[in-house]
């Protein structure tokens, strides 16, 4: 049987994206969403941005795709960094918007290699910076 993710497009810009964010660190976070039958890029954030200039671009209502290159030090006091997948999906949005971005979130996520870590989240409080620190430790 046909998976009804597989006719969603990503376009190329998203995974060029990426791997600017990955190689180059251009950006700090990447926001994606769905638009018809593709996933595009929807907001770029610059390299001084911080977590919660990532979070405040998501919208309150509606799923979207991100990615936030997380930085952080750890016990060691060592500069490391993460990227992180995560599937935003508010208790809000649209069932059909939910079902939309859960069936084709795999797919997507295989086109961005380099993924250490992924979250779910239907709620701010499941990805807040003690969430993030956490799970990057």
């Amino acid at each position: 049987m046909a998976n009804a993710a597989s006719g969603m497009a990503v376009l190329d810009e998203c995974k060029l994206k990426f791997l600017e964010l990955k190689a180059k660190r251009n950006y700090r976070f990447i926001v994606f969403k769905i638009e018809g039958q593709q996933v595009v890029v929807e907001k770029l954030g610059n390299p001084e941005e911080n977590y919660d200039d990532f979070t405040n671009s998501l919208p309150a209502d509606e799923c979207r795709y991100a990615v936030f290159d997380f930085d952080f030090i750890t016990t060691e006091n060592c500069q490391k960094s993460k990227i992180f997948f995560i599937a935003w999906s508010p208790d809000t949005s649209k069932v059909r918007m939910k079902m939309l971005y859960a069936s084709s979130k795999d797919r997507f996520k295989r086109e961005l290699d380099g993924i250490q870590v992924e979250l779910q989240a239907t709620d701010p409080s499941e990805m807040s910076f003690d969430i993030i620190k956490s799970r990057a430790l």
